[in-house]
């Protein structure tokens, strides 16, 4: 059986093994996969930064960090602000605040954040 689970870890392609890799990270520390998210219900999420971009949104320009945990992706909004230090695609963090839903996208404005790796 180990031998059977080996072979099957070497033919898998290694965008799989990666979102494995990453959702079991999500888990281990005790974050919300995206895809068990409840709107409107507090939550903590985790995952690894996938992109960073500025919106305007009302006049003003909003900080977009768009965040995959393997499972489903989340985007914390953060009005007002063109720029994060640290915020950067490949970063792992965390995000804390009330979701809301936009089709299959999370989406959580001004949530407490932490940068974690």
């Amino acid at each position: 059986m180990a031998f059977r689970r080996a072979f099957e870890r070497l033919r898998a392609p290694i965008e799989e093994l990666d979102r494995e890799a990453l959702e079991e990270w999500v888990r281990s520390i005790g974050a919300t996969p995206v895809r068990e998210v409840v709107p409107r219900l507090p939550v903590v999420l985790a995952g690894e930064v996938s992109s960073v971009r500025i919106v305007p949104r009302a006049g003003s320009p909003s900080l977009e960090v768009t965040v995959t945990d393997g499972t489903g992706f989340a985007t914390g909004i953060f009005l007002g602000r063109r720029r994060i230090a640290g915020l950067t695609p490949g970063r792992r963090l965390r995000f804390r605040g009330v979701p809301a839903r936009r089709g299959r996208v999370v989406e959580i404005f001004n949530p407490v954040y932490e940068i974690l790796v």
